[in-house]
């Protein structure tokens, strides 16, 4: 039998070392990938508002409006009423407008959850979509209502920084 010279095995043993360090950084690549699906879906943020963008009202009079968002799929927010104090909730930031008012505000309850990673964790979260209700006064005229939906967004086993981002609706009041 013929022996390999060692700067042979050497190189070979530097090689085999590359390559599984190679295979181990794909796995992980594509694991994040699949793990942070949302982010290349058409927004950056894993929570976006959809509707109503305009409403048209009757001046001076409390109006029941529905305000509906979605969360990315493979991902959860806290709902308004997190099962901890340390938990971040969703919650809406309504300016302080005069001539439209929203008030009332109601989120609806949040679905039980129990991560993966810790089952004995019972959390309250919102997935999909969701809709948070309230009511609606606004004076004669057009107005731009911007409020905002604050709220962390989770995957299985890790949680994103809090995020904010605008509701606004085109209010027409008659």
């Amino acid at each position: 039998m013929k022996r390999i010279p060692q700067g042979i095995t050497r190189t070979l043993t530097v090689a085999a070392a590359a390559l599984a360090l190679c295979a181990a950084l794909f796995t992980a690549a594509r694991a994040r990938a699949q793990h942070m699906s949302w982010q290349t879906s058409q927004t950056s943020d894993p929570v976006v508002f959809l509707y109503p963008l305009q409403l048209s009202v009757s001046a001076g009079h409390p109006t029941p409006i529905s305000l509906t968002f979605r969360v990315a799929g493979g991902l959860h927010i806290n709902s308004h009423t997190p099962t901890s104090k340390t938990f971040i909730r969703t919650e809406l930031i309504v300016p302080n407008d005069p001539n439209a008012k929203l008030s009332s505000v109601d989120f609806p309850a949040g679905a039980r959850y129990a991560p993966p990673a810790f089952p004995q964790d019972k959390l309250s979260v919102y997935t999909g979509e969701f809709a948070v209700r309230a009511k609606l006064t606004a004076t004669r005229g057009n107005h731009m209502l911007r409020a905002k939906l604050r709220y962390q967004a989770c995957a299985t086993n890790s949680c994103y920084p809090p995020r904010i981002i605008p509701v606004n609706i085109d209010v027409i009041a008659r």
